[in-house]
């Protein structure tokens, strides 16, 4: 039981970094030390549907490793139906503490993956760069605007769940880029079934094809992978930036005008060109409270470490 309450809450924390334009639930999953057996379920799936359609229940429930994906998952879902609401007030009313927040989460937790890097050559140093500079370049392209049809949020959802399961990209950022973010946002909060049974079964499709390829790279080429990675968390931190210049809008369906494109500021630069407080101090403190919530989900997770196929 006491096994199965962290993993729900660590599900709950991956949901509420997904909701975040920026945050991935990567991260989170990575810094609790699920990743790696995250991965392996996912991709342990379709063998198990196979089994499950020859009758073989108990046989197929195992090898998908069920009770880890099932309240993992219900700690995602809870999380994301629950905090999208707030959340959204959080955006709208109270950006710079929020983004300050996850940017002391997501900085300290470049440190910590990069430290599970056994050595640096020039291979890996390759890996990090390309990492960072597409982490960089996804945060600043000019966003796009797709369509609402079906077949648009079905790729829609298979690209962001990949983006979902990487840590420090972001599937809710890439949703901003397609212009989809309030579209989706708006369903899960109205419980659009429609909607959402199309996303959501774009999801499906990209996580399991996507999760195989990971969990292979990382069991075969694992030093690599994760440079790659690490360089992906610190390319991202040009979105999480707290102080932003809002360059361009964009009206969406309801006639409310959102940011389009931003740049990045230093705190006294936004003061001055904002007219508004830099809320450095407060800034300062959540980013810490970022940094030591990392720090005691790591140490959690190297003592409380689930085993394969343990609830």
């Amino acid at each position: 039981m006491r096994n199965a309450f962290l993993l729900f809450a660590k599900g709950m924390a991956m949901g509420a970094a997904d909701v975040v334009p920026g945050v991935s639930g990567g991260t989170i999953a990575f810094i609790s030390g699920i990743y790696d057996e995250l991965l392996r379920s996912i991709g342990a799936v379709p063998t198990a549907l196979r089994q499950l359609l020859r009758g073989r229940v108990r046989e197929a429930w195992q090898t998908a490793n069920a009770n880890f994906l099932v309240i993992l998952l219900s700690g995602v879902l809870t999380s994301i139906f629950s905090l999208a609401r707030g959340i959204t007030w959080l955006l709208e009313h109270q950006p710079i503490p929020l983004w300050s927040f996850f940017f002391g989460l997501i900085l300290v937790s470049v440190w910590l993956v990069g430290r599970e890097i056994s050595r640096w050559n020039w291979g890996s140093m390759l890996g990090f760069g390309l990492g960072v500079a597409f982490a960089w370049w996804i945060t600043v392209a000019a966003p796009m605007q797709w369509g609402h049809d079906p077949l648009s949020l079905f790729f829609a959802g298979a690209i962001a769940i990949c983006a979902m399961i990487l840590p420090g990209i972001s599937g809710s950022f890439l949703l901003v880029l397609m212009g989809l973010y309030a579209f989706v946002l708006e369903a899960v909060k109205g419980f659009d079934v429609a909607v959402l049974a199309v996303f959501a079964a774009g999801c499906a499709c990209g996580l399991l094809s996507f999760a195989r390829l990971l969990s292979w790279m990382l069991e075969h080429v694992r030093t690599l992978t994760l440079t790659f990675l690490t360089g992906l968390m610190l390319g991202s931190l040009n979105k999480v930036w707290p102080w932003k210049e809002t360059l361009t809008w964009r009206a969406d369906r309801h006639g409310q005008l959102q940011p389009l494109q931003q740049e990045n500021l230093w705190p006294w630069h936004y003061a001055q060109s904002s007219g508004q407080d830099a809320q450095l101090l407060l800034a300062l403190l959540m980013a810490l409270g970022g940094v030591l919530l990392v720090c005691a989900l790591e140490w959690f997770a190297r003592r409380h470490r689930p085993q394969v196929g343990e609830a």
